[in-house]
């Protein structure tokens, strides 16, 4: 299964974000997703099983408690796909990285500091 396949799914696109940010129990996943998606914990388990049969997540077990969390080398197939198209936002970010530290470099050497703007009634 390519990793599109895969990532092409919203649930297992919002559990890898879950994971993101560090292990989490099945129990709390199956929370979130059922809220959010309004989905049953055995529908949670088998995207959660998808994750972890193509490498995108693993799971160990801390008593009776599934933890999961992110496998990030499986992200790297989605990273040299991605490199093709960077080219189209690179220089544009690079240049929001200028203007925002021309910004901060200004706003240093202004003394009055920022200067509020009141709108006015018609």
């Amino acid at each position: 299964m390519h990793a599109f396949d895969i990532l092409g799914d919203p649930v297992r696109r919002r559990l890898l974000e879950l994971l993101a940010t560090g292990e989490h129990a099945a129990g709390d996943l199956v929370v979130v997703i059922g809220e959010e998606f309004g989905i049953s914990q055995p529908a949670v388990s088998q995207h959660l099983r998808v994750l972890r049969e193509h490498g995108y997540a693993s799971v160990r077990a801390q008593g009776t408690r599934r933890l999961y969390a992110v496998e990030a080398d499986a992200l790297h197939e989605v990273d040299e796909w991605l490199d093709a198209f960077r080219r189209f936002w690179t220089p544009k970010l690079a240049a929001l990285d200028t203007e925002i530290a021309r910004g901060k470099r200004a706003a240093r050497h202004d003394p009055s500091g920022p200067t509020e703007t009141k709108e006015k009634n018609p």
